[in-house]
């Protein structure tokens, strides 16, 4: 197949912003009753959009203590699960060891090898929708922003700032919250509009 190429960045611009969820739908867990009802929805769905976040490392040698928070969606509500909370790490573990639950994401390499240290647990069932792109010839990391542009004909924006910010405080800001929602909330959207978008790509 040949190559081919993915929305620029200006692209994309000109494009409707994409569709984020309304802050009610964005959930951060920190006391039981908030992480029991979190395990209750997350382990009851089939398929959940998934990333992760961690505190940046600016000096060589400085010890990786991440991921940080894990987040995972459906198309109607995200859940931030920050890892030192015992609770929070215990529904991760649950979540991703799950083998009936479809964890769809971009750039899953790096989870792989992470995740399972800093849980315990193997992964199971992940679903690198970079791959699903380079089916189609767009390469092996179109990522999510070209992909809503292609997908859902949306304008996907990314803060380098908030990217690299302080994902192990203890309180995460508005803007991490958006940001880290938004990271799981595109592929949630994404898997469910895929089918038809590949049916389109098939040759007639």
């Amino acid at each position: 197949m040949p190559r081919r190429k993915a929305p620029t960045k200006e692209d994309s611009a000109l494009l409707p912003p994409f569709a984020q969820l309304p802050d009610a739908a964005i959930h951060v867990p920190a006391t039981p009753q908030p992480f029991a009802v979190a395990r209750a929805a997350l382990l009851a769905a089939p398929v959940l959009g998934f990333d992760t976040e961690s505190r940046p490392l600016f000096n060589a040698g400085q010890d990786d203590t991440g991921p940080h928070v894990v987040q995972f969606a459906t198309p109607d509500a995200a859940w931030l699960l920050q890892l030192r909370h015992r609770e929070a790490l215990e529904i991760a573990r649950a979540v991703l060891a799950d083998a009936r639950i479809r964890k769809v994401g971009f750039g899953l390499d790096n989870d792989r090898h992470s995740l399972p240290r800093r849980l315990g647990v193997e992964l199971e069932h992940l679903v690198d929708l970079d791959r699903v792109f380079g089916r189609h010839g767009f390469g092996r990391n179109t990522g999510v922003r070209a992909a809503v542009a292609l997908v859902l004909g949306q304008n996907f924006r990314k803060s380098k700032k908030t990217s690299t910010s302080n994902w192990a405080a203890r309180q995460l800001t508005p803007s991490q919250i958006r940001y880290a929602a938004n990271d799981a909330h595109a592929p949630a959207v994404l898997f469910h509009a895929l089918p038809a978008w590949e049916a389109a790509q098939a040759p007639a």
